[in-house]
């Protein structure tokens, strides 16, 4: 038998292998989307447009992603899965070709105060190791460099048992040295609380005494207190004795019986402290953050200064450098500190060290500090965080899929997320971006365009193919992708200015600036200058400040648009007094819901390891209230049809004849000026695109009553269309006589200015300066600055 030579074995044509070079969506009906079928290239970068509310998100991590993601679940054991999330299969027909898929959103990083830039990237746990090996003196293993833990010791003995005869008792210790500080607790600041923010004291526990939010006097909570029987229900709480005092403000947790239940009593401090103070600010729901903000005051720890870190960790240094020393130092200071270092011993722990420290600096985030708490980064910012661990991966045909990886960066700093972006695609990677920038679906091999409107008026593909392909389509997109917004010929003249002296917040080096009120001020300069630092720091938050900030909004399936904006309150006061009854009735939370499925609109089957399975309530068809509420009517509609009403329906109907009710019309035209006609006023937040929330959370804030409007990045997650509208509407709130004061990165938001205030050069300690202030004209004149060079490029001068 003769053997089989290699050019025998070998096939002529192309491998059958290499023919899987799509990835195939037939049938995707996930969210808006009206049965899409569409094939993207394998090792490709594709960039998916179309307006906010299209159907981007619902194709890319909806059902790209998510059900790769379902897939791999799968692999592991039943007994694993059971500790995994239950995802459900998209609503989709075929899904074929997928790779693994890596999702790098723009939700915010974790918002424990403990959590800071090192602890989510593990730069600090590489550091920590680090300080164990060489730090001197040496005070033990990487734990006591740890913030997050702490020293321990115990001591006891045990019995052990051999036999008859052979039974002795040993003694043992155990001892952990940790690196928190035990005053702030590794949070680096302490708080101190007023007390007359808490409770009135000149009333009894009988009268309702507390202040605080959820403290109401039928709640669990203050049943708690008023019936522990520490106290005397009907004395003010000013005549405490000296002991009761303690124990309503300080006492350990004790159990007590209340009407047969075991519950814990505890002092009022310590509660707080574990409920309210354990959370980040930014992560608080508005009315708890507005409490936290009048009842405490947060101050620096006296013990740590504020490094989180006991005494010991910082007594162990690295020539003159602590832990705390290179976690408070820039990241690109850090990383020049650690090359300096020539120590074969570490050598492959200085190495990953330096390739994660370099990769911040790649990806722009050099001027941030491994102390940075994560809860404050921004969107832009936490996205490209999320990125350090991927780019330096040895992974190929991954597929990675970003959400708008521009937000939060100046022009100058977006062709660098170009280049990491190629870089990915250059591995073998497939790269899906969803993305509105012009600049970055420049670069695109493959370009996908949703719409052609909005919610129902979108989900479709409007438009596959090349670049130029997309310029002449016809599209929403194509016919905007080369807008360009006009310096204006003339501006506004300001009605006074908002003086900022010697702002000095993070990196800002003695600031003096004059702020023009009665116009349209944009901030700008390149990420990390000191934009926020400026606004937020030296702006104060008083009443006549209304401040919209990137902090997302939060929302269950049963919140909705008429919920989130208080457009619910007024409906429901309408149909009770039309119909003589009590306003809970038409609340889906409340007395009104349908006791099947209790308001949610469908009923949730959980089956263990499995997807839970939702199907419509049998008993309300999905309308979420019971049957006799739906008898009640208001201009001929009940409830439920309110509810499905659009926006531009609801403001007809609302705005005149028998329905008219003018606090829902007011909230209602908020909406439509926005851009949210189309919305259904029941539909649940966790269905609408980042833009479409952005802009929800701008018409809430309209409706608050100030003189000066404080947006942060207001363009973040809008189309290129959409961004004509938000003009529009910041020209009417300056034309109706508020100041409007914008941090933005957008040139059209720029050149629609009426002043410019531009920080820089650079960022961290290379930033912090005003660097320019006057007309948008005039700095495009001047191109003296990046942004003047940028914005000059941009408008074609």
């Amino acid at each position: 038998m003769s053997k089989a030579t290699t050019a025998d074995r070998q096939s002529p044509g192309p491998h059958v292998a290499d023919s899987h070079d799509v990835i195939r969506v037939h049938g995707a009906r996930e969210n808006n989307l009206r049965d899409v079928s569409i094939e993207i290239p394998k090792r490709r970068l594709t960039v998916f447009t179309g307006v906010s509310g299209s159907g981007k998100s619902s194709l890319v991590f909806d059902t790209i992603a998510a059900e790769s993601q379902r897939l791999i679940n799968e692999t592991y054991s039943a007994f694993l899965q059971g500790f995994m999330p239950n995802l459900a299969r998209p609503e989709v027909d075929v899904l074929d070709g997928l790779t693994t898929a890596i999702a790098v959103d723009q939700q915010r990083m974790g918002s424990d105060p403990r959590s800071t830039v090192g602890t989510a990237t593990d730069a600090n746990a590489m550091l920590r190791i680090l300080f164990s090996r060489l730090g001197t003196p040496h005070i033990g293993p990487p734990g006591a460099f740890s913030f997050n833990t702490a020293s321990v010791s115990a001591s006891g003995g045990f019995t052990v048992d051999r036999g008859a005869d052979k039974t002795r008792t040993e003694k043992v210790s155990f001892s952990r040295t940790g690196g928190m500080c035990t005053h702030c607790e590794g949070r680096g600041t302490v708080s101190d609380i007023d007390l007359t923010e808490l409770y009135d004291d000149s009333k009894s526990l009988s009268e309702d005494p507390f202040t605080i939010p959820t403290y109401t006097g039928d709640g669990w909570v203050v049943r708690v207190i008023t019936e522990s029987g520490f106290f005397d229900k009907e004395k003010p709480i000013r005549e405490y004795t000296k002991k009761e005092r303690h124990d309503f403000l300080y006492r350990e947790p004790v159990k007590v019986k209340i009407n047969g239940v075991n519950l814990t009593y505890e002092g009022l401090i310590p509660k707080l402290q574990k409920s309210f103070l354990s959370k980040d600010r930014e992560s608080m729901q508005p009315h708890i953050r507005a409490f936290v903000d009048r009842a405490v005051t947060f101050t620096r720890c006296p013990d740590c200064d504020g490094t989180r870190l006991s005494e010991l960790a910082r007594s162990s240094k690295i020539g003159e450098v602590n832990i705390a020393d290179a976690c408070s130092m820039e990241i690109r200071d850090l990383a020049e500190w650690v090359r300096g270092l020539d120590e074969p011993s570490v050598a492959p722990l200085l190495t990953k060290l330096q390739h994660t420290l370099d990769s911040f600096v790649e990806i722009g985030l050099g001027y941030l500090s491994l102390d940075r708490s994560s809860g404050t980064l921004s969107g832009g910012e936490a996205q490209r965080t999320k990125m350090i661990r991927h780019l330096g991966s040895s992974l190929t045909d991954v597929t990675y899929v970003f959400d708008e990886p521009s937000i939060g960066l100046h022009p100058h700093d977006i062709q660098r997320m170009n280049n990491l972006l190629l870089r990915l695609r250059d591995k073998g990677n497939t790269v899906l971006v969803v993305e509105h920038k012009p600049e970055t679906i420049a670069i695109a091999d493959h370009v996908v365009d949703l719409g052609p409107g909005a919610g129902t008026a979108g989900g479709t593909v409007c438009f596959e193919g090349t670049l130029e392909g997309l310029r002449g389509s016809g599209t929403v997109t194509g016919r905007h992708l080369d807008d360009r917004a006009k310096i204006k010929a003339t501006v506004r003249k300001p009605a006074g200015a908002l003086e900022i002296r010697g702002a000095s917040a993070n990196n800002l080096q003695g600031v003096d600036v004059d702020v023009p009120l009665g116009v349209l001020t944009v901030v700008t300069g390149v990420a990390g200058s000191g934009k926020s630092s400026l606004v937020h720091g030296s702006i104060p938050a008083d009443e006549g400040v209304v401040a919209i900030d990137q902090t997302p909004i939060r929302g269950s399936r049963r919140s909705n648009p008429a919920t989130y904006t208080g457009l619910a309150d007024p409906i429901r006061k309408a149909f009770a007094k039309a119909n003589g009854v009590k306003p809970a009735l038409f609340s889906a939370n409340s007395e009104g819901a349908c006791p099947t499925c209790n308001g949610a609109g469908v009923i949730y089957t959980d089956l263990a390891i499995m997807q839970s399975v939702a199907t419509p309530c049998e008993e309300c068809e999905g309308r979420r209230f019971e049957a006799s509420v739906l008898e009640y009517r208001l201009g001929g509609r009940d409830i439920s049809e309110v509810l499905a009403m659009p926006v531009t329906e609801a403001e007809e109907f609302f705005g005149a004849g028998e329905a008219r009710t003018p606090a829902a019309h007011r909230i209602l035209a908020r909406l439509a000026d926005v851009g949210l006609g189309y919305l259904t006023l029941g539909q649940p937040l966790t269905t609408l695109s980042g833009g479409e929330r952005q802009r929800l959370k701008l018409a809430t804030h309209m409706g608050e009553k100030g003189g000066v409007y404080v947006l942060d990045e207001p363009t973040t997650g809008l189309h290129l269309a959409d961004v004509e509208q938000l003009l529009g509407l910041l020209d009417r709130l300056v034309d109706s006589g508020k100041s409007v004061i914008v941090i933005e990165h957008h040139q059209a938001v720029m050149a629609h200015a009426d002043w410019i205030i531009d920080l820089g050069p650079g960022a961290g300690h290379d930033g912090g300066r005003i660097v320019f202030e006057g007309t948008p004209a005039d700095l495009v004149e001047a191109r003296s600055t990046l942004t003047g060079e940028h914005l000059a490029a941009y408008v074609g001068a």
